[in-house]
Parts: structure tokens; C-alpha cells; sequence
């Protein structure tokens, strides 16, 4: 790390000295993968080399992000740093929106391409009785004509779903509040309510568990049952671990707050992981309507 420098005096561009955290990252993944492949072909081993490799690359990430934190303290980027970060931050959640885009499309492409297709004269010899009807919009046409898939009910939008909407817009407008107050150098008030987002954010996240548990147990709604059920827990599940990773985010912007980071002027930190909870909440806004609702 180079030497702290008064703040407005930082370097034109800053560059890192050398490093160990890419390559413990790669080590890390490495483990990941090779433990998540074995695992899926009952390698007994598979397991314990996923968590280990899942424990060396959090334990990078955590050391790699304090170093950057620390550098950041220490007046070490400067405003053309500053908006190096909000570009790449930027090109990060348009790279998540093309993700969400991909399962978005997966699902059009299910309901009004496919299922129409698989329903006509021609594949009535294939599939004897199959009704080209949308499982959400037609009771009793969620079993497979050929026995493969298991009878299974769809989730509705009442009432877990609708809470967690409210929890999410909630948590919104909490964050929001939390930002105009920091950039009026009220901290107290800006620590307050980026606790209540936190809070919100884990109570979603415990909703969403027990929907699950709902799903699998009474509605015998399973990932295995059909594009239904495919494209129900890819799209709410990988929706899910985004908010957990953006709570994550806010608590440990929270922790640095309470800390007596950030100021009025310079909070790059606080409004990215604002912008990742702002694409968050929109997106489960299309979850919403598109797989409850419709």
C-alpha cells in the first residue's frame, strides 16, 4: 500500500501494488468447481472440496475488499478513481440485468412459443391429451399426459409473495431516506434506517425459505416439475441469493457508517450498494407479475 495522501491530494490514478488475492481467488474457484462437479457424480470427496474452496475465496474476498476499504480511508483514490468505480458499477448491474433478461426470455419463450407448439395436431401423436395451456391460468393441467411429471399446484400471489413486495418496496424507500440523510450529514439518522433496510432484507429472505418449504411440501412444486417449475425457482431462487448478497452489502456499509466512514461529499461505497438494492427491488417487481400473477 502506498502512503496516505491529504484528501484532494490523491494520485491522478492509483495503482495497486502486488498482489496475492487473484490468485487465491482463482485457487478458491478452482476448489468450488471441482468440488461441485465431483459432488454431482457422488464423488464422496466432492462436498469438502466445494467448502474449502468456498472458505479460501470468501476469506480473499474478505481481505481483498478490506484492503480496498483501507485504501479508500486513507485518501488513496482520487475523483477520477471515483468514477472508474461508478462505471464498473454501472456495467455490473447491466450485466445482471442481461442474467435476469436471459430467464425472462426463457419464460416468454415457454408460454407463448413453445407451449402453443407442443400443443398442436402434430404433436398430439407425442403427446396424447397434453393441453397447450399455461399450468398458472388452468387448474388441473399441471400433470404429464405421459406420467413424467408429477400433479403439482402453482404458487399464487397471496399472500407470502405480496408481503415480500410490500418488504421489498418498504426497504426501497428506506434506503433512499438513509441516502438523503447521509448526504445531509445526518449519520445517526442514516445508520438508523440502514439497519430497518438490513432488517427487511433478512426478513425476505426468511419468507422466501419458508415459501419454499410451502412449495416442495404442500403444493408438491418441485424444480423437476416441468418448465413451471423450472423457471418458478430460477428465476425467484437466483432473485433470492441477490438479495442476500446486496443485504450482505448493506450490512457491512452500515458497520463501516457506524465506523465513521463515508462523508457528506464522497459515499461511492453506501450508493453502489444502493444502486445493486434499487435493481433488486425492480426486478422481483417483474417476478411479481410475471410468474405470480400471470
Amino acid at each position: 500500500m502506498s502512503t496516505t495522501h491529504a484528501h484532494g491530494q490523491a494520485p491522478h490514478y492509483f495503482v495497486p501494488g502486488p498482489s496475492s488475492h487473484p490468485f487465491t481467488a482463482a485457487v478458491g474457484l478452482f476448489f468450488v468447481m471441482l468440488g461441485a462437479g465431483m459432488w454431482i457424480n457422488d464423488v464422496s470427496w466432492g462436498p469438502y472440496s466445494l467448502v474449502l474452496g468456498l472458505a479460501i475465496w470468501l476469506m480473499t474476498l474478505y481481505r481483498w475488499f478490506g484492503d480496498a476499504i483501507s485504501e479508500s480511508e486513507h485518501g488513496q483514490y482520487s475523483d477520477r478513481i471515483d468514477r472508474s468505480f461508478r462505471w464498473s458499477m454501472s456495467w455490473f448491474i447491466f450485466s445482471e440485468v442481461m442474467f435476469f433478461a436471459a430467464f425472462f426470455g426463457a419464460l416468454w419463450w415457454a408460454r407463448t412459443m413453445a407451449l402453443p407448439m407442443l400443443g398442436n395436431e402434430v404433436h398430439d401423436v407425442l403427446w396424447p391429451g397434453f393441453e397447450a395451456v399455461w399450468p398458472s391460468v388452468a387448474a388441473g393441467a399441471t400433470a404429464s399426459p405421459a406420467g413424467i411429471i408429477e400433479p403439482f399446484k402453482t404458487m399464487g400471489p397471496f399472500w407470502l409473495p405480496t408481503i415480500n413486495t410490500a418488504l421489498l418496496l418498504t426497504s426501497g424507500v428506506t434506503i433512499t431516506i438513509a441516502h438523503h440523510a447521509l448526504r445531509e450529514n445526518h449519520r445517526s439518522k442514516t445508520i438508523a434506517f440502514m439497519w430497518a433496510t438490513v432488517a427487511l432484507g433478512t426478513v425476505f429472505l426468511f419468507l422466501q425459505g419458508y415459501e419454499y418449504v410451502h412449495a416442495y411440501q404442500d403444493l408438491n412444486l418441485k424444480l423437476s416439475s416441468g418448465i413451471y417449475g423450472s423457471t418458478f425457482f430460477m428465476l425467484t431462487g437466483f432473485h433470492g441469493f441477490h438479495v442476500m448478497m446486496g443485504t450482505l452489502m448493506l450490512l457491512v456499509i452500515t458497520l463501516r457508517l457506524q465506523k465513521g466512514h463515508f462523508t457528506a461529499e464522497r459515499h461511492f461505497g453506501f450508493e453502489g450498494a444502493a444502486w445493486y438494492w434499487h435493481f433488486v427491488d425492480v426486478v422481483w417487481l417483474g417476478l411479481y407479475v410475471l410468474v405470480y400473477w400471470l
